[in-house]
Parts: C-alpha cells; structure tokens; sequence
C-alpha cells in the first residue's frame, strides 16, 4: 500500500507540475523536459510515469476535473440545505467565474487546455467528455427539475438554456481575466440572467 501510495504521489507531483506550466505560460511550454524541472524531477523519472505527453496531459487534464468537481460541491453545500435546482445552478455557475484565486487558476489552465486544441485538434482525441460536456448535462438535468417544479417555463429547451448559460459564463470568466470588468460585474451580469431564467415560470 505504501509503495503504491508513493507511485501515486509522484504522479500526482508531475501532473501538478505540468498544470503550474499550463496556467502560467500554456501547455505548447509544457515539454516532458520543462515539466521534470518544474517537478523537480529528472526527465527519466517523468517518462517512467507518462511515457507520452498525451497521457501526462490526460491525467493532469482528470486532476483539474476533480479540483472543479470538489470546489462546486462546496459551493452547492454552502448555497443551503436542501439544494434546489435554482441553488445548484447558481452555485456552479458562480464558482465557475474567476473572482478568486483557486477559480482564476482554474480557468487559465483550463484556457490552456483549449488553446492546445484549437492549435492541434488530434491532440486531445482519447480524451473522453471534457468537464464542460459533462456540466451541461447536468445543468439541463437540474433545469428540468426546475421545469417540473414550475420555476422555469416549460417551453425551454433544458440542454440548449444549459448550453447557453455555460457559455455565457465562460465568456464572462475570459473579460474578467482580460480586465473588461471585475468578478463582481460578471456575478451581477449572472445573476441578472438567472433572475430572468427562473422568473419564466411565473409569468
């Protein structure tokens, strides 16, 4: 148990590494070389764990999944007991928005990850859902509970609204990293939405 405990350490130790990488200069400086170096590894000791880029890229890729995963189920638990569909929506979307230092990291790296596509579309093809697939899924799932409970208009198709709030959120965490507005102006510009979002099932 101990000796596997320290594989994974190490390979949690290199894949944080490639991740420090990724958000502060992107993954095209992420080398297996500058990775070791960050690590604080030899190049050898990261081959032995990834023996390509690709799967080091997944891995740190997975990593970043559950640091989201675990920051938006404090956010759903603080929001309130029990979560509604209305407080589970608002607390995934407001986490995602970059008004503080684990969320600006978070989407930097995440930016990172999607620059890497956008440049190279075969490179992430063994990649399985990416976070964002699997949100708006469950987004469309809590929009519906809300349909069913008449707090949105029933007309609303669940997935695009989903679709459409995530994008709206991730357009809105790239203006707050660029200095167009503040976090604070992004969470109102939300807000707003979500008012209208839910307000339709009343009118």
């Amino acid at each position: 148990m101990a000796e596997k405990a320290d594989h994974e350490g190490r390979r949690r130790q290199i894949a944080e590494a490639l991740l420090r990488i990724a958000e502060t200069q992107g993954l095209q400086a992420a080398s297996m070389r500058a990775v070791a170096a960050e690590a604080g590894v030899s190049l050898r000791l990261v081959q032995y764990y990834f023996t390509t880029k690709d799967g080091l890229l997944l891995d740190a890729l997975a990593r970043l999944g559950t640091q989201l995963q675990a920051r938006m189920e404090r956010w759903i638990k603080e929001a309130g007991v029990p979560p509604t569909p209305r407080s589970i929506v608002t607390a995934i979307l407001s986490c995602i928005l970059p008004t503080d230092a684990e969320s600006r990291r978070i989407t930097r790296t995440y930016a990172a990850y999607y620059t890497l596509v956008l440049s190279d579309p075969g490179a992430m093809e063994k990649k399985g859902p990416l976070q964002p697939d699997l949100l708006e899924g469950f987004l469309a799932k809590q929009i519906r509970a809300a349909q069913e409970a008449g707090e949105i208009a029933e007309g609303k198709d669940a997935a695009v609204t989903a679709a459409g709030l995530l994008a709206m959120v991730n357009g809105l965490g790239s203006s707050v990293l660029g200095g167009q507005r503040s976090g604070e102006e992004a969470v109102a510009i939300l807000e707003y939405h979500l008012g209208e979002l839910f307000g339709a099932g009343s009118r």
